[in-house]
């Protein structure tokens, strides 16, 4: 009886479903969440004066756009899914990039989601304030500041609104990113009017934005707490790169997104804040309640429905936020797996809506219970730290493949190279050792969730080896 060769079953693969319109929305939807809305008064009170502010969010907006001109130039030589976690790999092997996809997937984007979804049920609270009444109280150490974790009903709510969207996703990356440009497109029309309102409202004062408080820090140490906040704010302008397998023409849309996007991003967030300070004091901005600064401009210019409709806005841009995050997001775990340096479930294509639809479910499950983890400005602290570390080796990886491999093609070459990428990487390095010394705590946090992830390498790593092996015996 002749041998049947055996059947070779055909993985699904992921589909370049995501146009330029789609993945410029990923970048800028992502970034604007709920930082623009928020962030400012931490900012005022960390450095004091209307000036400083914009100094920060200037300089805030520099050091992203450095970032993006030089994650351009990896993203258009290797569009693949898991944008960093690429990279790294190619620069530095398997260990720097299972680092990174590690603390993606556990810490920096779960703790991102959280963080936006915290914000998105503090806004919905100013409908339904009883969200903000504890559910439960349970005696782990794991709350808000080192306490006992308390369960708010708003908590819940969050959770779920990560969960619908983790279902979104799930059935579609062109549903996903169908909605991306929709919420986003909404989003920027309302934040303009917003700003056409702080600017033109009839309210304003020029003097306002020469205005300052007393601090308490100040100095260096106050404007790195500053940047902190504005970069929690412009945090996001990556996302495009972790689906870079699903964008058409990566090669060409990759970079003009990234720049552009973050171009357009810094600009809106400075008009934001021209329309804030104009209208507030810096002691009204400083005192604003929950941070809810838009809120309390947009009632000096119209009224106590003023802060229902930012309360609105700030929802939908949330919103988008994430919905980018979680599209993005879920790509890492599923390339790391792909590679077998996660677990294999996360490797799964669904064969009809061609998404990882394991990684998805993971992913929103794990931001779901960060939700439980802290307030808003211990979440993000726990975001920064983690991720500029990554950011400065990601950087760092645009100069060492043009020393390892001077022959790899690249569409796109990094403007001011190798000044840009150098500064870039200085800055962070600063960055990551203020935050540190400012949040020993929260940074303690991401640190030991990053350590927790050593086991599983070595573990996966004899895996891939054992298999290498059996495979080329049976070559034999």
């Amino acid at each position: 009886m002749p041998d049947v060769p055996a059947v070779k079953v055909v993985q699904p693969e992921l589909s370049r479903d995501l146009g330029p319109w789609a993945a410029a929305a990923v970048v800028v939807g992502t970034t604007i969440g709920s930082g623009i809305f928020l962030v400012p008064t931490d900012m005022i009170n960390a450095v004091g004066s209307v000036h400083m502010v914009f100094l920060v969010w200037v300089v805030g907006g520099l050091m992203t756009l450095f970032g993006a001109l030089t994650y351009a130039e990896l993203a258009a030589a290797m569009p693949g899914a898991g944008g960093e976690y690429v990279y790294l790999n190619a620069a530095y092997g398997p260990f720097f990039g299972f680092i990174y996809g590690w603390t993606q997937m556990w810490v920096a984007k779960a703790a991102s989601i959280a963080t936006l979804a915290t914000a998105f049920f503090g806004y919905l609270a100013n409908f339904a304030p009883g969200l903000t009444a504890v559910w439960v109280t349970l005696p782990i150490p794991i709350g808000a500041g080192g306490g006992p974790l308390e369960v708010r009903y708003g908590q819940l709510l969050a959770m779920a609104v990560v969960m619908l969207l983790g279902a979104i996703n799930y059935v579609g990356v062109k549903v996903g990113g169908n909605i991306q440009v929709f919420v986003t497109a909404i989003k920027i029309a309302l934040i303009a009017g917003l700003v056409g309102f702080g600017l033109f409202g009839g309210v304003g004062n020029v003097a306002n934005l020469s205005s300052s408080i007393p601090t308490a820090g100040g100095g260096f140490t106050g404007f790195f707490a500053a940047l902190v906040a504005a970069l929690w704010a412009y945090d996001g302008w990556n996302n495009g790169v972790m689906v870079g397998s699903e964008i058409k023409n990566p090669q060409r849309n990759l970079p003009l997104t990234l720049i552009f996007g973050t171009l357009a991003v810094m600009a809106i967030y400075l008009l934001a804040n021209l329309a804030y300070f104009y209208v507030l004091t810096a002691h009204e901005v400083a005192g604003a309640e929950e941070r809810r600064v838009a809120a309390v401009m947009m009632q000096h210019v119209v009224g106590p429905i003023g802060a229902s409709v930012v309360s609105v806005a700030a929802m939908l841009s949330i919103f988008a936020a994430l919905n980018g995050s979680i599209l993005s997001g879920s790509r890492v775990p599923y390339a790391m797996a792909r590679d077998g340096y996660f677990f294999q479930g996360a490797a799964r294509v669904h064969p009809q809506f061609r998404t990882p639809f394991v990684s998805i479910v993971l992913l929103s499950v794990w931001s779901s219970l960060m939700v439980l983890s802290g307030r808003y400005d211990e979440l993000y602290t726990i975001v920064i730290f983690p991720s500029w570390i990554l950011y400065g080796m990601t950087a760092a990886a645009a100069i060492v493949l043009r020393k390892k491999k001077p022959e790899m093609i690249r569409p796109y070459k990094v403007i001011g190279y190798p000044v840009v990428p150098v500064l870039f990487v200085i800055v962070a390095a600063i960055l990551v050792y203020a935050t540190l010394q400012r949040s020993p705590r929260e940074s303690a946090i991401g640190l030991i969730l990053i350590a927790a992830g050593l086991p599983f390498y070595f573990y996966w790593k004899r895996q891939i080896r054992g298999a290498d092996g059996a495979n080329s015996k049976v070559s034999e």
